[in-house]
């Protein structure tokens, strides 16, 4: 891909090696990325797996991959985000990819509280950081299959929530690269649109129908009980 080619990229590391984290691998070395990866497994274990489908990624322990990288995704369930290394990402822009699943991460109130989201729970664990939510709301299978170049009419976007204007930038960048139309939706605390059981959860298409899909969220039960705690606004 050759948006941005000009610009020097950031050295992007991902934080889980599963569906998710090796497809975000995958599109990442396409687009020119230096790519490091860590998983829960052994790093022998994930580099044997990953040289035939992955060529070019990096694999590491989770500490070294945090530490040179400038961008690191988080493709984890996010019940084991207390298991990161919280120190070696200050200062650094962290891409929520994070979703609350019951099968893996049980039943956690904290993570279904309508008060807040669960990208505002992972910047308050991470204050340092800058959080920034995208990749969590398309699937796995979709992200790998549906990419497409700039201007192409068929290209579908994808959602970013953040508070830091600067990170934004750089994620937006990220997901132009990766080969999805970028939609920056407003601050973190707007990324509870995306999360799963909300109709923008799963959305496929261009920026101006996820932007719609968006807009439905107030009149949904979850979207009403979600301003409803927060007083009527996010």
């Amino acid at each position: 891909m050759t948006s941005n080619s000009a610009m020097s990229k950031p050295v992007i590391g991902i934080l889980g090696a599963g569906k998710l984290g090796t497809v975000l691998a995958a599109r990442g070395t396409a687009a020119g990325y230096r790519i490091l990866i860590a998983g829960s497994g052994a790093p022998e274990t994930i580099r044997a797996h990953l040289t035939a489908t992955v060529p070019g990624v990096d694999v590491d322990t989770k500490e070294t991959v945090t530490q040179r990288s400038d961008v690191v995704i988080l493709a984890i369930p996010i019940g084991a985000l207390d298991n990161i290394p919280f120190e070696a990402l200050r200062g650094k822009v962290v891409i929520d990819a994070m979703n609350h699943w019951l099968e893996a991460d049980g039943p956690r109130e904290d993570l279904n509280d309508p008060t807040t989201s669960t990208s505002e729970i992972v910047q308050a664990r991470l204050p340092d950081s800058h959080v920034v939510k995208a990749f969590n709301h398309m699937g796995y299978h979709d992200v790998d299959e549906l990419w497409a170049e700039p201007g192409d009419p068929q290209r579908n976007a994808i959602a970013i929530a953040g508070d830091d204007e600067a990170a934004v930038g750089v994620v937006d960048r990220i997901v132009d690269d990766f080969g999805f139309d970028p939609l920056h939706i407003g601050p973190l605390s707007e990324g509870v649109k995306l999360e799963p059981n909300t109709v923008a959860f799963g959305f496929t298409g261009s920026a101006d129908g996820l932007l719609r899909t968006i807009d439905m969220f107030s009149s949904t039960p979850r979207g009403r009980a979600v301003l409803t705690a927060r007083g009527g606004r996010l």
